[in-house]
């Protein structure tokens, strides 16, 4: 659960609430002065101490520390319903972990859940077309259907479109905002937001509650965004755009799998999907059933992140990617079950009496969690 506001020191919250206080600083000085009471009592002199703080950013920061106001972000708080996450915390989002640069707190309205472990980021253009917002809601209903969770910056657009799918499919969705969650942004979006924490979702933030949306923010956010996630699907990408940086940082620095749907070949709007195709960093699929079949690499991608950030124990195994089965799923393992052996799809299929695209996705999700295997007989349940 997230702490309530009464449940944070007033020595944490003053660091966060902070202006320029980023999560590399503060992990600096929690270095030094080995408690969050003893940063915020420091004189500006102690602060120069601590290593590429000099004199001028020592006193800025003295003076920030005093100017904060814990009781009126905790009155915020209690306003919206808001909790907050603290990195340490034992709900602190397992991936996140793994980013070189992971936020040091996230104010969360609604709730994360273990399911949330196995998530896909849904991006691309705020300006998109009606082929785009299709797509968008297409792929996020059926990999919601999955038991995915979908996870978008709740912009206009595709973002909008990919939350709206997974509630349809009474799937689960988390916003990751550029803004703090007391201010709604964009505004049209009130309603959504609502909707998503009604349904189980969350709405996240690494802003204190009344942050502006800055334009300086949304590349801090989709950084969270990408690191939330298994993997990341573009639907249409300029080939300057938000969203292509966003999918090319989630392959070059968060070791994420990366996907693209294509579009038009004469359509600006999906030409950094196609080049990032052509380049070889994102792979491109046209179902969900693709979609699920590339995060069988990530799996292992991210599993590698997880060792790496030092999360070498059970939570690398398999049970990192179980989540609650969905009906589908539940169907075939009981097929499985029944068959006493190893059976080919087609046979899964027919007993199963479900489409073959959403057997093999199924199949593909199911092996990732470690609940079945598949080989040239083909597939059995796991002992």
């Amino acid at each position: 659960m997230a702490r309530t506001s009464r449940d944070i020191p007033d020595a944490t919250l003053r660091l966060l609430l902070a202006p320029g206080m980023g999560a590399v600083t503060l992990a600096r000085l929690r270095r030094h002065f080995g408690s969050d009471e003893e940063i915020v009592t420091a004189t500006a002199k102690r602060l120069a101490e601590v290593q590429r703080i000099g004199p001028d950013s020592a006193a800025a920061l003295r003076r920030a520390l005093e100017d904060t106001d814990p009781a009126r972000e905790r009155r915020r708080m209690d306003d919206c319903g808001a909790g907050l996450i603290v990195r340490g915390d034992d709900d602190y989002p397992v991936l996140l972990e793994t980013i070189p640069d992971p936020p040091a707190a996230l104010w969360i309205r609604g709730r994360l859940e273990e399911a949330d472990r196995l998530a896909v980021a849904v991006v691309g253009a705020r300006r998109c077309t009606a082929y785009g917002r299709e797509q968008a809601g297409r792929f996020s209903s059926l990999l919601a259907e999955c038991g995915l969770t979908i996870v978008s910056g709740g912009a206009i657009g595709i973002d909008a479109e990919a939350h709206r799918g997974a509630l349809r499919a009474g799937g689960r969705t988390i916003v990751v905002l550029g803004c703090g969650l007391a201010v709604t942004y964009p505004p049209q979006h009130g309603e959504l937001f609502e909707r998503i924490v009604a349904a189980g979702g969350a709405l996240l933030s690494e802003y204190p509650m009344r942050s502006l949306p800055l334009a300086a923010h949304f590349p801090h956010r989709n950084r969270i965004i990408s690191g939330l996630s298994v993997g990341v699907l573009v639907i249409e990408a300029a080939r300057r755009s938000g969203a292509l940086i966003t999918a090319r940082r989630a392959a070059e620095e968060h070791g994420r799998e990366v996907m693209a749907v294509p579009g038009r070949v004469d359509s600006p709007a999906s030409a950094g999907c196609h080049a990032a195709i052509r380049e070889g960093w994102a792979a491109l699929v046209t179902s969900h059933a693709d979609a699920i079949c590339q995060l069988d690499a990530s799996s292992h991608l991210v599993r590698g992140a997880l060792e790496a950030a030092g999360h070498a124990d059970a939570r690398t195994s398999a049970t990192l990617f179980e989540t609650k089965l969905t009906d589908a799923q539940r169907t075939i393992v009981e097929t499985l079950r029944d068959a006493g052996g190893a059976i080919v799809v087609d046979q899964i299929a027919a007993r199963c009496d479900l489409p073959l695209s959403r057997i093999l996705a199924d199949l593909t999700l199911l092996e990732i969690r470690g609940r079945i295997s598949q080989d040239r007989q083909g597939v059995r349940l796991k002992s």
